[in-house]
């Protein structure tokens, strides 16, 4: 069967040359990073050319996204596809997701808990779904082949399981055991714990695997988080009272002395200075507690293993008394074995901060730590809209045998259009209530003039704050679009719920989307035709030189000699400002206007960043420029 075959679309312009490039590497064992813009139809394009090899050979396809959003389109593709060819999907979900249990779904957040209490209901017989899988064999196996002919979203697998009371989370990873294309999120790959855990219960080897990361330009920071961790003192305090509750009195006495420590670690490193974190000697949090109690390292691990242990007794009780199923003790040991053992390693920053009080962070700066085990899959496929250069990309996450291939852009010309306001910036020392109120003025005649909706996303929410400071918000109001502020905190429930109604407004007057770049707006959200007609990009999201920047710098040019600012500073923020530029275009018909309200982009070392099609269209402008670009551009009459 040819990859065409699996292809249930008419082919775009360079479809074909993608599919062919995919299934060339995958044949070969090679990696791939490629660059192809947005509307181009990337997930099609890679299940085309790495199903035929896969379905040949019998590999196993791993496809990772960052956001359920995008798992869910994978499903979308393969259900198209299997209507032509047959191939077989799932998208794993995260435990409390697939679960009926309502313990479980009340009680737990996190995936090691969900873990534990998953496996406590079973041991002890209180899961009457899990129960229900032995009784009901029969139709648990017609369910799993069903779904293996038919591709279904988490939610239909849901429902079905739920008729029959049946484990959902069973259900699908029993698909997942017989099925051609997993779908999960960067976790399952990222996070070495939950990666072991996903291998050995599907029975996996490494080389069994082709592996597609979708929106890849996001693998850096998503690998640093997952390799990264942070306790506050008021989880050693909580820890302190667990353990007198449970009358472990050696522990209490541990906890309380090393609490102490931490104190006056903070009051030394922290308290009479003006700044929110700081680097410290990871040998100093341990200093107190093995001075006054006399412990070596060896006693010292002794007494956290003992705390982990039990930690996992008191998880089992809670749980048997129908309580929250957590450990404070557990967590303060799991936590401090982690330090001790990253003592020494160059690839970690260790940090004392004020946030919750006071805290404890271990920052990875090796985003590449993440992805060693590539090295032992078929086959890695990295795709984005934003990869230039596609060598940096290359370098920072450690890619070996890889073929970078960048495709052109789909735009046409006359469907784009780049301003850059050549008066505003939101350099540090420029930023002002009069900056502020300048760059109100060139987004309140933006948005007149562009029609239907607009976005505007700042670099920062404290840029965003600045604006707002400036009457932005009243301003807009008086062009009669409605407004929508991205909020930090709030859950991606509300966070839909709002993009939801800020796009439905594309078929009346038009609204107006406040947010960030580099936030879950501006770089997750499909927006198609009048759903975004136009962005204002207010700064570039260069990041606060804050300890853990400043030792990401340092880590990469020792790495990398004379790149660490660009790979650690610079270049993450331009990917950023691109990655928010591009929703406004989904296909090559789709007209949209961008905005940049600073200067800097236009200089030399900045806007080689940028792709091609940006570039060719940049023009400086000031606000009297901008309007009569915007008027001829949309065809509004000139005024005057």
């Amino acid at each position: 069967m040819t990859e065409l075959e699996y292809l249930p679309y008419e082919p775009r312009p360079h479809q074909l040359e993608f599919i062919e490039l995919v299934r060339g590497a995958v044949e070969r064992g090679e990696n791939v990073i490629i660059e192809a813009p947005t509307g181009f139809g990337k997930t099609v394009s890679v299940l085309a050319g790495v199903l035929p090899v896969a379905k040949e050979l019998g590999f196993k396809v791993l496809y990772l996204a960052r956001t359920h959003r995008q798992m869910d389109r994978v499903i979308e593709e393969l259900k198209a596809i299997n209507r032509k060819a047959r191939v077989s999907g799932v998208e794993m979900r995260s435990r409390k997701e697939l679960c009926l249990h309502n313990y479980l779904r009340e009680y737990t957040s996190d995936a090691y808990t969900a873990m534990v209490v998953c496996k406590n209901l079973r041991k002890s017989g209180k899961c009457q779904f899990y129960e229900n899988e032995k009784k009901k064999k029969a139709e648990v196996e017609e369910l799993t082949r069903f779904f293996l002919e038919t591709p279904g979203h988490p939610a239909e697998i849901l429902n079905y399981a739920e008729t029959l009371e049946v484990c959902p989370y069973d259900v699908t990873r029993m698909i997942a055991y017989k099925a051609d294309v997993i779908v999960a999120s960067y976790l399952y790959a990222l996070n070495p714990t939950i990666r072991e855990n996903f291998m050995t219960y599907l029975d996996l080897d490494y080389s069994d695997l082709i592996v597609i990361f979708d929106e890849a330009h996001n693998l850096p920071d998503q690998a640093i988080s997952a390799l990264s961790d942070r306790m506050s003192i008021h989880t050693v305090n909580r820890a302190i009272k667990e353990a007198d509750e449970y009358r472990e009195h050696e522990i209490a006495n541990f906890l309380s002395i090393f609490g102490k420590g931490l104190e006056i670690l903070y009051s030394e490193k922290l308290g009479s200075r003006d700044v929110e974190e700081t680097p410290i000697a990871p040998e100093l949090v341990f200093g107190h507690v093995m001075n006054v109690l006399g412990l070596d390292t060896r006693w010292l691990v002794k007494t956290l293993n003992e705390m982990v242990a039990v930690g996992d007794s008191i998880r089992e009780d809670r749980i048997n008394k129908n309580k929250p199923p957590r450990s404070y003790i557990g967590r303060v040991g799991e936590f401090l074995l982690l330090w001790l053992s990253l003592i020494g390693r160059d690839d970690y920053l260790f940090l004392l901060t004020r946030e919750r009080g006071l805290s404890l962070e271990l920052v990875a700066l090796d985003p590449s730590k993440a992805l060693t085990f590539i090295r032992d899959v078929q086959s890695a496929v990295f795709m984005s809209g934003t990869l230039t250069p596609l060598e940096a990309f290359r370098d920072v996450m450690d890619i070996e045998n890889a073929r970078l291939k960048k495709f052109p852009r789909m735009v046409k010309r006359e469907n784009a259009q780049v301003l850059v306001a050549k008066d505003v910036s939101t350099r540090g020392e420029e930023r002002s209530l009069d900056l502020y109120r300048r760059m109100t003025e060139y987004i309140v005649e933006a948005v007149k003039l562009i029609p239907k909706n607009v976005g505007v996303f700042t670099a920062s929410y404290e840029v965003l704050q600045g604006l707002l400071s400036a009457n932005l918000q009243v301003r807009l109001e008086e062009t009669g679009k409605a407004i929508f502020i991205e909020r930090q905190g709030t859950s991606s429930a509300e966070n839909d719920a709002m993009v939801a109604s800020f796009k439905a407004h594309a078929r009346g007057n038009g609204a107006v989307l406040l947010g960030v770049m580099g936030g879950r707006n501006s770089e997750g959200q499909d927006y198609s035709g009048d759903e975004m007609n136009g962005v204002i990009l207010v700064g570039i999201p260069y990041a606060r030189p804050t300890p853990r920047v400043q030792a990401q710098i340092r880590y990469f040019e020792r790495k990398f000699p004379g790149k660490g600012r660009y790979y650690g500073y610079y270049l993450p923020a331009h990917r950023k400002l691109v990655q928010a530029a591009g929703r406004v275009h989904r296909s090559a018909e789709e007209k949209g206007s961008i905005i940049i309200l600073d200067y800097r982009v236009l200089w030399r070392n900045v806007r080689k960043d940028f792709p091609d099609w940006m570039v060719e269209t940049m023009k400086p402008v000031d606000l009297a420029r901008m309007r009569l670009y915007l008027r001829r551009f949309w065809g509004t009459p000139t005024k005057g």
